[in-house]
């Protein structure tokens, strides 16, 4: 069953184009990386996807209904977003940042309940940041900042989850503290789950699918394995490479 289809979709910005017939079918609680050279197009699709911008053509279809009919409330109830750049205007505690995620469910000046309190609890235990619920979020590292934000996703209680490159500003072992993390919110939760990311290794160690976009066009959509290889690296990012023990790929 697929939770998400891009038919055809085909975004612009004057006259250059950015993306141009993008189609991929997205399978229920999978997790998908999405790769590609810089100016590809990949978070421009992840904003089209969360209907932070309208496509030019084409239609995006969360389980079968086209997300421009979403209203603002119901797509935050079915689609949360981390982004790579977590500023915060506010030096909020990690435990009211969580909170936030509740808000789709609230109405208009509604004070969170213990309901909300007890999702909020529940994805920072899940996260391993329930320690971290009074301290300030700007006093975080960049780790335990991810872990905060994806806290916050969790407790959005969205079946859809995206991430624009998480961990490109992590140390290795943060890197992979994180991508863990992600693959087991998706087992346990049955989450489905798209991530931007940069890194080959992590995408083919920790992926169902590879989304590979060039130059706004979509070149490959595949298990992580039959898109991660020599050949198409080679295609993608005009590199050579080759994939080592342990599904690391390294380029040459």
């Amino acid at each position: 069953m697929f939770i998400l289809q891009c038919n055809n979709i085909t975004y612009k910005v004057k006259d250059k184009t950015i993306l141009s017939g993008i189609d991929f079918s997205v399978p229920k609680g999978t997790l998908t990386s999405i790769v590609g050279m810089n100016g590809s197009g990949k978070t421009t699709l992840l904003k089209l996807i969360s209907n932070i911008l309208k496509s030019d053509s084409g239609k995006i279809l969360l389980e079968d209904k086209n997300i421009n009919s979403y209203s603002v409330k119901e797509t935050a109830q079915n689609i949360s977003m981390v982004f790579q750049n977590n500023d915060t205007d506010f030096d909020f505690s990690a435990l009211q940042i969580v909170l936030m995620g509740r808000m789709p469910y609230q109405k208009l000046l509604q004070s969170d309940n213990k309901e909300d309190f007890s999702i909020a609890e529940q994805a920072m235990r899940q996260t391993n940041t329930w320690q971290l619920r009074n301290r300030l979020i700007n006093s975080l590292s960049g780790g335990e900042r991810q872990r905060v934000f994806i806290a916050r996703s969790l407790a959005q209680q969205t079946k859809l989850m995206l991430l624009d490159e998480p961990v490109a500003s992590l140390d290795l072992k943060h890197q992979t503290e994180i991508m863990k993390l992600l693959k087991q919110i998706q087992k346990q939760n049955g989450t489905t789950i798209l991530i931007v990311l940069h890194d080959l290794s992590l995408a083919l160690k920790y992926s169902d699918y590879v989304l590979a976009l060039k130059n706004g066009r979509m070149y490959f959509f595949d298990s992580a394995a039959t898109v991660l290889n020599k050949e198409n690296i080679r295609k993608l990012f005009e590199v050579n490479a080759d994939i080592v023990r342990n599904n690391n790929v390294i380029i040459e």
